[in-house]
């Protein structure tokens, strides 16, 4: 098993483990190895009577912070769909098994989010006990735009989020800053950006697991966020609380408002054939626990590198075509399959929900 420690560093001060994530000319994206690195980190310090917490962050290329994680290296995913490399098979395994052992984790869980948190970034910091957010963060699931849906527990935090926000995170894609992260509960706290680094550094003077010690940490490094009423929030729930992604879109487009058509317009970009998917995964998501919720989106992961059911091979599928568009060309013109929200039928969207795998060989059969 390949593992490269030098893209995760991890050490003991104090009674806490820190992790820094250090592939800053990437954003800290994910790879595998860096998957496997962290993975060894938390079950030895979860077992260890040393470290009774553990601190996440990542390095931006000036030095740490400012970059917390941009996602999965998803370069690496479009070459194997080309190629035909099952390594991706093993990357989401992995990945989700990573995500479930931090919202499970028994010690306090302290992610600074700070920069950039999308995607798989969600993914090792949603299920922390601690997310703490600062001006600069960044946070979105912008999956819909390359072909994908937000996955790495998408479903379950962001069907969590009040009302009908959930459904708007997941198909819009659209980035929060840090007021509106905490107003919609995906973060805990802000913290001064400036004195980031005095707070990671006092970490190590505490007994993190004596609540009027963190209490009084949280208290020092906090800055308050300004009231924060989210952006056209009752339309929020109006109307991305309908039955259907195209009663959403057509809902949208019949209103005159700036908001309304803005969002209409963004969301005709983004993959027609993801949309729905990523409607129905939210809406099932809502009813599972996070165990549940990620040995779906496994399945859904599947399904979105081997389109069977739509005999499309690796290389014809949303997934690849997306991220072509976005990241490989840069050409912005996805050509989506179908092209039009209208055009999806259950018959594409449904079968993304059946597991490929018997409940007994599951790769992900052993989360509780």
């Amino acid at each position: 098993m390949k593992v490269d420690m030098n893209e995760v560093l991890c050490e003991v001060r104090g009674q806490v483990g820190f992790i820094t994530l250090n592939r800053p000319q990437a954003l800290n994206a994910l790879t595998l190895s860096m998957i496997r690195a962290l993975t060894i980190c938390l079950l030895a310090w979860r077992e260890s009577a040393q470290v009774k917490a553990v601190a996440i962050r990542g390095n931006n290329k000036a030095g740490s912070f400012g970059a917390f994680c941009a996602g999965g290296d998803i370069r690496f995913f479009h070459q194997a769909m080309l190629s035909g490399d099952p390594t991706p098979e093993d990357f989401f395994t992995e990945e989700y098994t990573l995500d479930h052992l931090i919202h499970s984790y028994p010690k306090p869980f302290i992610a600074f989010m700070d920069g950039v948190v999308m995607g798989g970034g969600m993914g090792i910091s949603q299920g922390a006990s601690h997310r703490l957010v600062t001006v600069r963060t960044k946070m979105a699931m912008p999956e819909t735009a390359i072909g994908l849906f937000p996955d790495v527990g998408g479903g379950y935090f962001l069907s969590r989020c009040p009302g009908s926000v959930g459904e708007w995170l997941a198909l819009t894609g659209i980035p929060l800053g840090a007021a509106e992260a905490i107003e919609l509960g995906l973060a805990d706290h802000c913290l001064d950006v400036h004195q980031l680094p005095q707070a990671w550094d006092a970490l190590a003077a505490l007994n993190p697991q004596d609540a009027d010690q963190m209490s009084a940490w949280i208290a020092t490094f906090n800055i308050a966020t300004h009231d924060l009423n989210i952006r056209a929030r009752s339309q929020i729930d109006q109307f991305f609380s309908l039955n259907s992604v195209a009663a959403i879109v057509h809902a949208l487009e019949a209103d005159p408002s700036d908001w309304t058509q803005r969002t209409a317009t963004d969301l005709r970009q983004r993959s027609p054939l993801m949309l729905h998917v990523a409607l129905e995964q939210i809406r099932r998501a809502r009813h599972l626990t996070i165990a549940q919720d990620l040995r779906m989106e496994r399945d859904m992961m599947r399904h979105c590198f081997y389109q069977a059911h739509l005999s499309r091979s690796g290389s014809q599928t949303e997934t690849a075509e997306g991220i072509r568009a976005l990241v490989i060309d840069k050409d912005s013109m996805p050509l989506w399959q179908p092209t039009r929200i209208e055009d999806v039928t259950p018959d594409m969207v449904l079968p993304f929900f059946d597991s490929p795998w018997p409940a007994h060989s599951h790769p992900l059969r052993s989360l509780a």
